[in-house]
């Protein structure tokens, strides 16, 4: 395990899309999970559900409805879907899925795994898909899917602060 404190994780973290073929133990795929729900939620409602995917035939039939998941060579990949029953105030589910999916990247970087975020919401046939694929109840919404494995590729940092697109107060036009 690596320990990264929290601005070099954050600055460090990239996507992963190329995986060695060794297996992710349960309990660091636990370790994910505590992670991403941990995350900030509107009224506290933390509204996920999360499903891991491990069974390789679904890994491999995964493309056939999402075509940019790399899930062919992966060792999981963990859906993040918003439960509708769990939905105190509407609309906010999007943001409390999307920062409890951030937390488990950067829990993923810190155990020293790879991961790319690939998306599912609005893109035609991949919730479907993942829905069909999963025996998903019409409660469950799915947001994106993370695609998890040890890095069979080095991406290197870069720094991606445009100082032109931080505002103060208004918006500074020239």
């Amino acid at each position: 395990m690596i320990e990264l404190e929290t601005l070099d994780a954050i600055k460090s973290r990239r996507s992963i899309r190329k995986f060695t073929n060794q297996s992710i133990k349960r309990e660091t795929i636990e370790v994910l999970l505590k992670a991403a729900m941990q995350a900030p939620s509107a009224a506290n409602e933390q509204p996920w559900q999360f499903i891991v995917i491990d069974d390789k035939k679904f890994l491999k039939d995964i493309p056939k409805f999402s075509p940019y998941a790399p899930t062919q060579t992966a060792s999981v990949a963990i859906l993040v879907c918003a439960d509708k029953n769990l939905i105190k105030i509407p609309d906010y589910w999007i943001q409390d899925c999307s920062a409890a999916t951030q937390n488990l990247l950067l829990a993923a970087h810190d155990q020293g795994l790879g991961a790319v975020w690939t998306g599912v919401i609005n893109l035609p046939g991949r919730a479907e898909g993942f829905k069909v694929m999963l025996n998903l109840p019409d409660t469950i919404e799915p947001l994106g899917l993370v695609v998890l494995g040890y890095p069979a590729q080095s991406v290197k940092p870069q720094d991606r602060f445009k100082k032109e697109r931080a505002h103060y107060n208004k918006w500074n036009c020239k």
